[in-house]
């Protein structure tokens, strides 16, 4: 059926609208961080600043450790993803493959998981941790995010393992391949895209998270980047504007960077999880 031009023209329009809408946060953050204070003052404010400056981008690093707590939030996310990938990989496999009585408890446990705020276990993981002696610790960190990431690395991989044709399987059985060797040559090359986009989301969400690290890290030279942004924040509520635009514009280039180079990828893995072969 042809789409009329006037339908046409709606849908580009509420597409524009939307892409507006999504960009609008990060370019107004933009704005601000190339703007000077006697500008950030005004009581009228422009799009773009009329006289550009790179002053707070130079005072955001000399007042706080951004590239220490950067290495922090890079290390922290990067293992929460990469652990997390390891082991939700074998576990969706088996919970795709064997549709036993525990496998469906298992499912719903994973979706029932994700209701559950933060704050109602963020008590149960401190004590946890404190048994452990992790407390203030990017190791005690990282297991935090992945035990966080783990239900929703599951319920993606899930989907993506079912993708697999259980014929490939069974042909690399009749050759005398075992469970693991099947999982490891024949059905994770496949899933390729979806670890990809799944360890990408586990990624920035590590990458993103506050509470977590504002509660478990007290050293300085330990805290994340989201915790460092909140000490341009003074006492009584007043920030640095033109600095914290800065560093937090600094912040979230690591995940445009990250999802516009492997876009293709983690697109082939969202549709490739929907679709049932």
């Amino acid at each position: 059926m042809r789409i009329r031009p006037a339908a046409r023209a709606g849908q580009y329009a509420a597409l524009l609208a939307y892409l507006l809408f999504l960009a609008f946060p990060l370019l107004w953050l933009l704005s601000i961080a190339f703007k000077s204070p006697r500008e950030l003052g005004s009581l009228h404010p422009t799009w773009i600043p009329r006289h550009p400056t790179l002053a707070n981008f130079r005072q955001a690093f000399d007042e706080q450790p951004l590239l220490h707590a950067a290495l922090n939030s890079l290390l922290s996310a990067l293992g929460a993803a990469v652990v997390a990938v390891l082991v939700a990989t074998p576990m969706a496999y088996v919970m795709a493959r064997r549709r036993t009585p525990l496998a469906r408890v298992a499912s719903g446990w994973v979706v029932v998981s994700q209701a559950f705020p933060f704050v109602l276990v963020i008590i149960p993981l401190f004590l946890v941790l404190k048994n452990l002696r992790l407390i203030d610790s990017l190791t005690g960190l990282v297991l935090v995010y992945v035990v966080w990431a783990l239900p929703f690395a599951l319920w993606m991989l899930v989907g993506h393992v079912r993708a697999v044709p259980v014929e490939l399987e069974e042909a690399a059985a009749v050759d005398g391949a075992g469970r693991l060797r099947t999982l490891v040559s024949v059905t994770a090359p496949l899933l390729a895209p979806g670890i990809a986009a799944t360890a990408l989301f586990a990624f920035v969400t590590a990458w993103n998270e506050f509470f977590f690290a504002l509660v478990l890290l007290k050293s300085p030279g330990k805290q994340t980047l989201p915790v460092v942004l909140t000490h341009f924040i003074g006492a009584e509520g007043v920030a640095d504007l033109g600095p914290l635009a800065a560093a937090a514009f600094l912040a979230t280039l690591p995940s445009l960077l990250v999802f516009a180079l492997i876009q293709r990828r983690i697109t082939r893995g969202l549709i490739a999880g929907a679709v049932k072969a």
